[in-house]
């Protein structure tokens, strides 16, 4: 059995940790709330320069230079880039482990292509480069994501979709659902797919549509690396929140027991010492 000793340095260890949890939860409080204010400013933008595409490509379906842009050209997947998105801090649950198991699932299906990572994040690039998969690149410490800090990454994307060495791009990573709840996204960006069947717009264009898609498409690539970041730091930040909560009820459950296990040691002691000292006395009668 523990001494007393023993159980009050655990209890106060304990203490310790959960001091230290409920900070961390308050910090992921406080950057949620920034990063959920972002992820809802970014999306209706997103969805409208979706619609914008749509309705440019219905007006350019019959000129024939439409259909040649280089970010639409349609290949057999044989060289496939995934684009991972990962956190660089741990402490967040099972955010990281969800986001690595599904890109182990997507190579796996996909025995026949060969599969390189773009990856964004520590946790996924410690993990991959451990195991010796096939990286393109990498790019960690983008806490609060910027559409400059990502544009290096989707350009370097749609430069090798476009010389050839990847045949389709996908985005892997966790949509921002709620403060309990993130949602495992797979999401092909390259080839660009245009709505098909969409109804004719009455638009007068300055520029002739497939110029206007030429101009429209990178910048549709970039917002959707972009969004895909903001959810992923909003999903990061919940689920860290989440876990941290968590973490300090279990510590309060922890000190609740080894407070009564201490007082249950305790008072074995005292109920020990005062038997020896009848036992004493009794003897010396």
């Amino acid at each position: 059995m523990p001494s007393l000793i023993d159980i009050r340095r655990r209890i106060r260890s304990v203490k310790n940790t959960q001091q230290i949890t409920k900070a961390m939860k308050m910090v992921s409080a406080a950057k949620l709330r920034r990063a959920q204010d972002r992820v809802i400013a970014a999306r209706p933008y997103v969805a409208t320069l979706r619609k914008v595409l749509a309705n440019v490509a219905a007006a350019a379906a019959a000129d024939e230079q439409a259909g040649a842009n280089p970010l639409m050209a349609r290949r057999p997947e044989q060289r496939i880039l995934l684009v991972l998105i990962t956190s660089d801090k741990g402490l967040a649950g099972a955010f990281n482990a969800n986001l690595i198991r599904g890109a182990q699932r997507f190579a796996a299906e996909r025995p026949e292509a060969a599969v390189t990572m773009e990856l964004v994040g520590r946790k996924g690039r410690d993990f991959f480069r451990k195991r010796g998969a096939r990286i393109s690149g990498e790019t960690i410490n983008i806490a609060k994501p910027t559409y400059e800090a990502t544009t290096p990454i989707s350009g370097k994307a749609m430069e090798m979709y476009r010389k050839g060495e990847a045949d389709s791009v996908y985005l892997l990573y966790n949509e921002f659902k709620s403060v309990i709840a993130q949602k495992l996204v797979l999401t092909r960006v390259l080839p660009v797919t245009l709505a098909e069947g969409a109804a004719p717009v009455d638009y007068i264009f300055e520029q002739p549509p497939a110029e206007m898609l030429e101009a429209l498409l990178p910048r549709y690539v970039e917002m959707e690396f972009f969004r895909a970041l903001l959810e992923t730091a909003a999903a990061e930040h919940a689920a860290r929140m989440t876990a941290m909560d968590a973490a300090t009820s279990n510590a309060a459950e922890m000190i609740e027991k080894l407070t009564l296990f201490m007082n249950r040691v305790r008072q074995a002691s005292i109920t020990k010492e005062i038997i020896e000292v009848v036992s004493g006395a009794a003897a010396a009668e």
